[in-house]
């Protein structure tokens, strides 16, 4: 979007750097990075203000209630503020310190902590599935419909592997989004987040479903990273809520992460809101059932934390897996999962310009995603509009955290550009 200048470049530069010395004034007391200012690491004050321009006239003209924006380089924080209402009905403003339902960027953790017991020899990359999980021995793939309506099924030409749980190829689809045969058969046969007590049942439903495709014929977004937390569970013999609060949250001093919504914090939740028919904001029902992971850790679905927790995750993933002296992974283990596991395995990009790698989007092509960005980027969104852009060619990471449903694309596309416009140096 062009952004005219209202200001002189004189006040925009002075309205740039008193907004992000307010809004890291306004950060919480927990376990931030260090702050500098835009321009000490390569970022236009003044361009950033375009980000919060931007925003404020979105929350204006009705199209979200608020968000929170965290934005880092060269590890320090530059930008962090808080914008609009997290309830409109009691005019609650935001807060930077607003606990997220993240929905699907809980998957970026499962596969970090999956990868940390890949470390631990645990397992291989290409080891069929059914060598730990032994009840998808016996999957069948599906061909079309019979005569009388019955699903018609195939041998899979090779196993599931690892590999294929990890980069969402294993056949997999996620039965919430599609109207195909077998998404219809995952939601007639309890396949689904909300009817399911563990993410043990609901591997254990999923290994009775024909596989939408070949394994390593596709990509295909899907319960994948449920199975890797299943994996997860039979690796380390824990729950694998507390093995990612043990080996990831502890260590990394996320103290405000954790499945669901815990009890303690519920009031600093944001109401979830998304669109009525006369384009105005109501209450949305999907947040209001995230409560149901506060004692039924999933993979894919589940976490809730804070920016600045989460940019703690993030931080670590770019620096090569540690942060602060603390090691999570290893560095090649970093690479292989930010590496594109799709291209060079003959199958389709997952979205435009974007591959994917163990548990991450990757961009491979910037000319086909069309916008703003380093060939390397990585992160992911979660349907609530969050979002986490990394870049390790400019050291850069962006975090945008809302509570609309389902996920505004276009808005988060604008955040992406405006920040990356901000790039001076």
């Amino acid at each position: 979007m062009n952004t005219s200048r209202c200001l002189s470049n004189i006040a925009a530069l002075t309205l740039g750097l008193l907004l992000s010395c307010s809004s890291l004034a306004a950060a919480p007391s927990g376990p931030l990075l260090p702050t500098a200012t835009p321009e000490s690491v390569g970022l236009s004050g003044e361009r950033l203000a375009r980000v919060d321009h931007y925003l404020e006239q979105q929350i204006a003209a009705g199209r979200t209630a608020g968000g929170v924006v965290l934005i880092a380089r060269r590890g320090k924080v530059v930008h962090f503020k808080a914008f609009g209402s997290a309830d409109l009905a009691s005019h609650r403003p935001m807060r930077t310190d607003d606990w997220f339902r993240l929905f699907s960027m809980t998957k970026p953790v499962t596969a970090t902590a999956l990868l940390t017991l890949y470390e631990q020899g645990k397992f291989q990359l290409t080891d069929p599935l059914s060598k730990y999980l032994p009840a998808f021995k016996s999957v069948k793939v599906y061909t079309g419909k019979g005569t009388n309506g019955e699903l018609l099924l195939e041998e899979p030409k090779r196993a599931i592997t690892i590999q294929d749980v990890f980069r969402h190829t294993a056949g997999f689809s996620y039965g919430y989004f599609g109207e195909s045969d077998v998404d219809k058969a995952y939601r007639e046969n309890g396949v689904d987040y909300f009817k399911s007590d563990s993410v043990q049942q609901l591997t254990e439903r999923l290994a009775k479903m024909p596989l939408a495709y070949q394994p390593g014929a596709r990509f295909q977004y899907s319960f994948s990273h449920d199975v890797q937390a299943a994996l997860i569970e039979v690796f380390s013999g824990m729950p694998v809520a507390e093995y990612c609060r043990k080996v990831i949250f502890e260590p990394l001093g996320m103290k405000d992460t954790a499945y669901g919504v815990p009890e303690r914090v519920a009031a600093r939740f944001p109401t979830g809101y998304s669109p009525t028919p006369e384009g105005k904001l109501a209450p949305a029902a999907n947040p209001e059932r995230y409560a149901h992971f506060t004692d039924h850790a999933m993979g894919g679905v589940g976490l809730s934390s804070t920016p600045a927790d989460y940019l703690r995750f993030a931080q670590m993933l770019l620096n090569g897996g540690e942060l602060g002296g603390v090691r999570i992974l290893g560095r090649k283990t970093v690479q292989m999962m930010t590496t594109d596991q799709l291209i060079d395995a003959g199958i389709t990009e997952g979205y435009p310009g974007y591959g994917f790698g163990l548990g991450v989007g990757v961009l491979t092509n910037s000319v086909r995603n069309g916008n703003l960005s380093s060939a390397g980027q990585f992160g992911w969104s979660g349907i609530a509009t969050t979002t986490v852009v990394i870049d390790p060619k400019e050291q850069l990471i962006a975090l945008y955290f809302e509570q609309y449903l389902p996920e505004d694309r276009d808005l988060l596309d604008y955040f992406t550009t405006l920040v990356y416009q901000a790039l001076v140096d």
